[in-house]
């Protein structure tokens, strides 16, 4: 089914939403943007993908970047420049509000505890992301046979070790993680499946 294009009104509310959402960090602002690229129909999960990879093998920071792409590929400039706007002007301005009140209220108890409340929900919700990208990836791989699944899931194991044990940039082990699965996909072949090799049989 194509993704479809969506006004450009419709896009701007979207975005303005997704900024004035956007609180506990970039995997929350990131879950958003998913879920509403998806479930609008803008994007299958596979250009969504390729997308999200795109934009972190440039430089600058993720999120906008991607704002920028996902705005480009459904309206073209006009597209960019409505989303970068909704995205950044509600979080922009709630930001500098919320500055200016929190050195009045940093001290209460309360607000102390929820900000300590506010980093193992961000990690839960990093790793709720990674799952939810990943299991398509991982289906298809378990499609094509044993031995690709088992390449990808190496691949995804080597660059979360590298990124945790080593200070390399992750500029570089995307590139690395991508020659290694360019070279694995050559040398492993996709199987047939199930169903054909018992028809041969």
């Amino acid at each position: 089914m194509k993704p479809q294009q969506p006004r450009i009104g419709e896009l701007l509310l979207v975005w303005i939403t997704l900024g004035a959402q956007s609180f506990g960090g970039g995997s929350s602002t990131f879950y958003l943007i998913h879920k509403a690229s998806i479930e609008r129909g803008w994007m299958t999960e596979s250009e969504f993908l390729q997308t999200w990879a795109l934009a972190q093998i440039s430089p600058g920071i993720n999120l906008v970047k991607l704002t920028a792409l996902i705005g480009y590929k459904l309206r073209g400039w006009p597209g960019v420049v409505t989303t970068m706007a909704g995205l950044l002007i509600p979080s922009a301005t709630v930001t500098v509000l919320m500055t200016a009140g929190f050195s009045v209220i940093r001290g209460f108890p309360l607000v102390q505890a929820a900000m300590r409340g506010i980093l193992p929900a961000t990690i839960g919700l990093s790793l709720a992301n990674g799952v939810r990208m990943g299991l398509p990836l991982l289906t298809q791989a378990r499609n094509e046979g044993r031995l690709r699944l088992s390449a990808n899931v190496g691949v995804a194991s080597g660059a979360a070790l590298l990124m945790s044990v080593t200070s390399l940039s992750p500029l570089f082990i995307l590139l690395l993680a991508g020659i290694a699965t360019a070279v694995l996909s050559l040398l492993i072949p996709i199987e047939p499946p199930r169903a054909l090799k018992t028809d041969r049989s």
